[in-house]
């Protein structure tokens, strides 16, 4: 198949104009019946945008972030370095607060403050322009680092396996191509026939609402399930292969990633399928000693009780809702980054990856 038929042709973030100027985020609130680009042109906004999920997927928040900045400082009244260095700090700890389990949103937001250290003699007009520069480098490394991974991660599928996913970690989730998918674009780039089995990833759906869309629109085969068939698709023998994305990855391999996960990977041990993630090393947590020091999100419990508009549990229930849960690196058949594939991972194979 021709390289075009199968490159998501979707940019998931970028930036209009100069130092002055705008972000743009294709909602994800809205698709699959709305294509639409979110304009953000203060922090405050790009800080909503990342709450409430028009943008996300670890990757892709690490690129929001790092804009959220720069956006930040259009508000600066600083009139050199020194002074924009202390706005920024604080403009930092406001994007920290939006989500806490997504390291990349950390990441990003790290580097910036230290390319703002390092650069603190500048004007504040030219240290602006540069955190802007560092912004853009951070999402163009982002979609070669995806890329990469894809070509690293493609040897691990066959042509005509069948892959499951779970929640979205395609381009939607990252720059624009993406991590657990960047496998599946990359094989079928290699001219491979496969096919993908998308959990429809409860409870905000991104598996039917965004997996589906996107590898649609790539024309890659692709079938939707809801996230308890699972088991039964295993045990028929249609998955070859689970592959994941990660928010999080712990010294040892622990993985945070869509809650339903964990669940998987013990689907996958029990029915002898492989199970790998797919993730940039910016993901993995190497100050994290294992998965129990990992943040879990806790989100609105309307999230469980509506659909849409409409209520589908009684009042005042009770609701527990985890985004993540967090799969032990000894379920993981491999870990996928740009450097390699880290086969049945452990915390010597991870620090040996990561330096």
């Amino acid at each position: 198949m021709h390289d075009s038929h199968v490159r998501p042709k979707i940019e998931t973030i970028r930036w209009v104009g100069d130092e002055n100027g705008y972000a743009e985020l294709i909602d994800q609130t809205l698709l699959p019946s709305c294509f639409k680009y979110l304009r953000c042109d203060d922090i405050e906004q790009m800080w909503k945008a990342i709450r409430v999920l028009s943008v996300r997927g670890a990757p892709a928040l690490g690129v929001a972030a790092a804009m959220g900045l720069v956006l930040g400082l259009k508000e600066s009244s600083a009139k050199n370095g020194e002074a924009l260095l202390g706005d920024l700090t604080e403009y930092k700890k406001y994007l920290e607060s939006s989500r806490p389990t997504a390291v990349n949103l950390f990441w990003a937001l790290d580097r910036m403050e230290r390319i703002a250290e390092e650069n603190r003699h500048m004007t504040a007009l030219r240290l602006r322009r540069r955190m802007l520069e560092e912004a853009i480098a951070i999402r163009d490394e982002d979609m070669r680092t995806c890329r990469a991974l894809g070509k690293k991660g493609e040897s691990l599928l066959k042509d005509g396996d069948s892959v499951l996913t779970h929640c979205n970690a395609g381009a939607l989730a990252t720059a624009g191509y993406g991590t657990a998918l960047a496998l599946i674009y990359a094989a079928t780039e290699a001219g491979k026939r496969v096919s993908v089995i998308a959990d429809e990833s409860r409870p905000l759906l991104q598996g039917a609402r965004l997996t589906a869309w996107e590898l649609k629109e790539a024309s890659v085969p692709v079938t939707l399930i809801c996230d308890s068939m699972a088991a039964q698709v295993m045990k028929e023998g249609r998955v070859d292969a689970v592959i994941v994305g990660a928010d999080r990855i712990a010294a040892c391999g622990d993985t945070a990633n869509k809650i339903g996960t964990y669940g998987l990977s013990v689907l996958a041990k029990e029915h002898g399928v492989p199970f790998y993630v797919a993730a940039p090393v910016s993901t993995i947590d190497m100050a994290l000693a294992d998965g129990a020091d990992i943040p879990i999100e806790q989100r609105d419990g309307e999230e469980i009780t509506r659909w849409s508009d409409r209520k589908i549990a009684p009042d005042g229930i009770e609701v527990y809702n985890p985004a993540f849960d967090v799969t032990p690196a000894g379920n993981i058949t491999a870990i996928v980054t740009e450097r390699g594939i880290i086969r049945a991972p452990d915390r010597e194979k991870i620090a040996a990856t990561i330096e």
